[in-house]
């Protein structure tokens, strides 16, 4: 394992260690208070048996979901460090930082797939550790393909966006290949970071990241698992990334490149 994997190893035992309930809550308070969370949609800090409870945290008060099939949402609580279109497979990392398409989604994705996300449209999705860490559903859609892709975790703040080539390719991640109801095509990546060495996805409990005995890429594919609009997909154990990729002339994206977005924004519109 590489050492970032390492140290995310660790950090995630200490943030699972049920303290005494008096130390557990000083400790999630003073999170709160140091990162200046916003609670108003959560439970109390006190609630929390762990700093990793208090990270994964679940929404109280729901939010209102435009089910329409015009708009795609935001599937997070996150922070664009990038967004626009992709040239031939080429997508930003962030401004002036290059990567390939073909070498983020590998050649587990079908030839006739990555043809079609050619010249697509992309956005960049980066939830700090004080957001909420879960991810939902951006549009009604055929989930068909689940590719989980070992990798080192390297940190995905700014710092590393910048100086650190093929960040994303390099990372640990995994690949949600997506249809519309009309066949179009898009995908979702959920890309792993220091400190983050696992993330959730409810709908395949087999998917296990950060482990030292997986080596290769695991492949999962479905015949009918169809997802809702707005429906909780899984977490990140602490802030990570989401990356989006849409085909050619599905989307027109909206203006918000270097804003601050909340799960059920609009976050581009059917053309």
């Amino acid at each position: 394992m590489h050492i970032t994997n390492k140290i995310s190893n660790v950090f995630h035992k200490i943030a699972c260690y049920k303290f005494p309930s008096l130390v557990q809550t000083f400790i999630n308070k003073s999170y709160v208070k140091l990162l200046g969370l916003d609670m108003s949609e959560f439970k109390d800090p006190s609630h929390y048996e762990t700093l990793n409870d208090l990270f994964t945290r679940a929404l109280i008060v729901k939010r209102s979901v435009d089910h329409s099939l015009d708009n795609f949402i935001c599937p997070t609580d996150s922070f664009v460090t990038g967004c626009g279109d992709i040239k031939e497979q080429t997508a930003l990392q962030i401004k002036g930082m290059e990567y390939s398409l073909k070498e983020l989604l590998t050649d587990e994705i079908s030839f006739d797939n990555f043809e079609k996300i050619k010249n697509g449209k992309y956005l960049n999705l980066y939830l700090s550790p004080k957001d909420y860490h879960r991810y939902h559903n951006p549009y009604n859609c055929h989930i068909t393909k689940l590719i989980h892709i070992p990798g080192k975790l390297y940190p995905v703040n700014f710092s590393y966006l910048n100086k650190k080539q093929n960040l994303f390719i390099e990372n640990e991640r995994v690949i949600v290949e997506c249809k519309t109801t009309d066949e179009k095509l898009f995908y979702m990546v959920f890309v792993g970071a220091l400190n983050v060495g696992k993330m959730v996805f409810h709908f395949e409990p087999q998917v296990e990241t950060n482990t030292s005995d997986m080596i290769y890429p695991k492949v999962y594919t479905y015949d009918n698992l169809y997802i809702q609009k707005g429906e909780e997909l899984g977490y990140f154990k602490m802030g990570s990334t989401v990356l989006l990729f849409w085909e050619k002339e599905l989307v027109e994206l909206e203006n918000i490149i270097n804003t601050k977005v909340r799960f059920t924004d609009t976050i581009a519109t059917v053309v």
